[in-house]
């Protein structure tokens, strides 16, 4: 018989766990089913363990940047001990908590059988409501050799460092793990088919990124497009149209697409297309009992601060709460040395709206905070209305992934530019967006 519930989860990470957790606070009845370890991509094969990794680097690059100082090295074992110290205990504490909770747990793939109905292996649940929220996973690439790529999962997870890594694709992943590789000593290349990797950020900053990166020794091949990967004894052999490179490991860097093909959501009555599931505003699908939210669904971001957001909303509605889902002002960072970050709109983006705004660039290489540190490449991007409005905020800086913060909130709060100039703590780097004009 069908076990029955008031809601079924699909997923433990950022957006299920908060549903789940939400719902069964209100009194519901609440399940929830991963056919992975459960606490989601962020906390165990993407964000944290990466920002563990990060943290490592970032000690070596600054040691490097400034002359004099003696540079230590990264021992890849230790630091990948070092990182399951945080992913290793999670799956079992996940669980706990949700045992806690009353929440029960199951494990395995869900596939729907109805629209209402799910199956794990050979159990049947059935639910008041059903919330999707399964993530992502990296795209398929339709070459001869794919079965050779090696994901961001499995990088985070190697016990040895390959002394020579190719990656494929200039997004987040390859900018960040090639970061980590080349400060623990492996030769790396990224492979971007066009002319603009990271192009979801603003462009003249990702220029004065891949001077960094460059003099750092990692190697950024523009228009180069993968046709097929090849095995030679120990190594690999990337074909790239007229050119090869001979290497260790080949890591997906790619793109990533929602995780929904197993799901049988035709069974449900649930819409979908290519770039996932298709929600309105609330987050509810074309199955009025079923909502989804995080990176399977069409409306949104891939980030883990959207994901948890979504599942805050999907609550909220599931309670009766009517309430839309609001992605303004949501920053993201490329966690490279120094990182990049932008929040609201691209120059290009602003542009394309039709308003009417100034510009205010700079390279801040020569500024303090850039040489205390012995940093040679930095600068800014803020896009600012006439009416004095923060339009967009971009930033390649030391520590921009904490002050883009400033910016967001700015924004979101319609805060003038004019006012975040305050008193700062002096001479952090919050202090420097008094110049930023």
């Amino acid at each position: 018989m069908s076990k029955k519930y008031d809601l079924i989860v699909i997923g433990t990470g950022s957006t299920g766990g908060n549903a789940a957790y939400g719902c069964k606070a209100a009194g519901w009845s609440v399940a929830i089913i991963d056919s992975r370890p459960f606490g989601g991509t962020c906390a165990l094969r993407g964000c944290d363990p990466k920002k563990v990794l990060v943290g490592a680097a970032e000690v070596i690059e600054r040691s490097a940047d400034m002359s004099g100082i003696d540079t230590p090295g990264l021992n890849w074992g230790k630091l990948m001990q070092f990182k399951r110290t945080f992913t290793e205990p999670l799956p079992k504490r996940g669980e706990q908590g949700y045992k806690k909770a009353g929440i029960d747990s199951y494990h395995g793939k869900a596939v729907f059988t109805g629209k209402n109905t799910v199956k794990i292996g050979q159990q049947d649940l059935t639910g008041k409501h059903i919330v999707v929220a399964t993530g992502s996973t990296p795209r398929k690439l339709d070459i001869p050799g794919a079965e050779f790529l090696t994901t961001s999962d499995t990088f985070l997870d190697l016990n040895e460092l390959p002394n020579d890594i190719t990656f494929i694709g200039g997004g987040f992943i390859s900018f960040e793990l090639a970061h980590v590789a080349a400060c623990a000593g492996a030769k790396v290349r990224i492979l971007q088919r066009d002319t603009h990797p990271l192009r979801q950020f603003d462009a003249e900053l990702v220029d004065i990124l891949l001077r960094e990166v460059n003099e750092k020794g990692i190697k950024v091949i523009l228009n180069t497009s993968l046709t097929s990967i090849t095995k030679k004894s120990k190594k690999f052999v990337v074909h790239a149209g007229k050119k090869k490179y001979e290497t260790d490991m080949v890591v997906h860097g790619a793109g990533r697409v929602p995780n929904i093909e197993s799901l049988h959501l035709e069974k449900a009555n649930v819409e979908y297309g290519r770039k996932g599931i298709i929600v309105n505003e609330y987050l509810q699908t074309s199955n009025s009992m079923i909502y989804a939210g995080g990176d399977c669904v069409d409306r949104g971001l891939p980030l883990t601060p959207v994901a948890a957001l979504h599942g805050r909303v999907i609550t909220a509605n599931l309670l009766k709460k009517k309430t839309k889902v609001d992605h303004t002002a949501t920053a993201s960072v490329v966690f490279t040395y120094p990182p990049l970050a932008s929040v609201g709109m691209t120059e290009e983006t602003a542009k394309k709206s039709g308003k009417k705004f100034n510009v205010h660039f700079a390279d801040t290489s020569s500024w303090y905070n850039s040489r205390r540190i012995g940093l040679k490449h930095s600068g800014y991007k803020i896009l600012i209305d006439t009416k004095g409005y923060i339009l967009g905020a971009h930033l390649l800086y030391p520590n921009a992934d904490d002050v883009i913060n400033i910016f967001t909130l700015a924004i979101k709060n319609k805060i003038l530019f004019e006012d975040l100039k305050g008193l700062w703590a002096y001479p952090s780097n919050s202090y420097d967006i008094r110049y930023m004009t």
